[in-house]
């Protein structure tokens, strides 16, 4: 039985993609109006963190985030090949690699204009560089997590979608934790590094809806 490849109304991307949007800037003000400095909420989990240590958790949140680094990439480039189709494999894997590239030059450029310095140093349990928000990693998970589901919603039966999507969430929001556990991040960080993730994710799915109509189709 052929599954029959389906997408997201563009009324629905739109609405999702100005919620995100509108909550990540109501986040980035939040962490400006505190003169950059972390936020209650911030200091009580991060200090959480802390105090729950174990070797064992530690592993667990260094191993996400290495994924989230070393992973990224792949997911992009399958999801995106996916969510591409019909048109050929190479230039859907090229396109979710650029995606992913081009969503990291915004997440720095949008961290080194907000300029927030990370937890201190003493508190790290992995080295990190760069400013803190919105968090990188997160962004780059969510990012992958977000245009694999995108390819995989298209072709996947309702059970193993629903599967599949719920193992990429938990990497994603996984991975978030795990650096505020690790210390290398305030938790509003890797708020903005979700939202921002989600936002470029719906934002990357408007864009396949158009690559993927050939013009002629699209009345151009």
């Amino acid at each position: 039985m052929t599954v029959t490849p389906t997408g997201p109304p563009a009324a629905r991307l739109a609405g999702f993609g100005v919620s995100f949007a509108v909550v990540l800037a109501a986040v980035i003000e939040w962490v400006l109006a505190a003169d950059l400095r972390p936020t209650a909420w911030d200091m009580t989990l991060h200090r959480a963190g802390m105090d729950h240590r174990t070797a064992g958790l530690t592993a667990v949140a260094v191993a996400f985030s290495a994924t989230s680094e070393y992973l990224a990439y792949a997911a992009a480039a399958v999801g995106t090949l996916l969510a591409l189709r019909p048109r050929p494999w190479w230039f859907g894997a090229v396109a979710g690699v650029l995606v992913l590239a081009f969503a990291q030059g915004v997440r720095v450029a949008l961290a080194a204009a907000i300029g927030r310095s990370r937890p201190p140093e003493a508190d790290w349990e992995m080295h990190a560089a760069g400013f803190a928000l919105p968090s990188g990693h997160t962004a780059t998970a969510t990012l992958a997590a977000g245009l694999l589901c995108l390819g995989l919603a298209r072709w996947l039966r309702s059970a193993w979608r629903f599967a599949a999507m719920a193992v990429l969430v938990l990497w994603a929001v996984g991975g978030g934790v795990g650096r505020v556990y690790l210390g290398v991040h305030w938790p509003t960080d890797i708020l903005g590094g979700w939202l921002l993730g989600a936002l470029l994710t719906v934002l990357a799915a408007g864009l396949f809806a158009r690559v993927r109509t050939p013009r002629s189709q699209r009345g151009e």
